[in-house]
């Protein structure tokens, strides 16, 4: 198990990556590391907060992917019918793009912090984009 520590605004996370389930998006994240970015909060999904990367190709097909995150689960959307993108679901999503649902690779999950999710999702909502960052603990 790889461990992993997340800044994303004023809070601290620490997570996994789920390698097993994952293997491939978990190598190509790990390639990137160490990682920042910046969080904006979601337009069709709900209560979700993503690091949207345009057209940038990490390389990957869809594992372990799913349109329902849990909260506190990470999850990469490889492109295609939308732009590449994380999202961290930090309360109910229905993962969509306006072209309609998507599925993401869920790659990362949150081991600590879980108390501080919905009060960094509202922040987002609210005062806008947060730096967040990746790195291994």
């Amino acid at each position: 198990m790889t461990k992993l520590k997340i800044k994303a605004g004023p809070f601290e996370f620490h997570a996994r990556l789920e390698t097993d389930a994952a293997p491939e998006t978990c190598k190509a994240f790990a390639a990137a590391m160490p990682y920042t970015g910046k969080l904006v909060h979601v337009r069709w999904s709900g209560e979700g907060i993503w690091i949207p990367l345009g057209d940038f190709d990490f390389g990957v097909g869809y594992e372990n992917h799913t349109s329902h995150p849990a909260p506190g689960q990470f999850i990469l959307y490889p492109g295609g019918i939308s732009e590449t993108e994380i999202l961290l679901a930090y309360g109910g999503v229905d993962f969509s793009s306006k072209m309609g649902q998507l599925a993401g690779n869920h790659f990362i999950t949150i081991t600590s912090g879980h108390e501080f999710l919905m009060e960094l999702g509202n922040l987002v909502l609210w005062k806008g984009a947060q730096p967040i960052s990746f790195e291994y603990a």
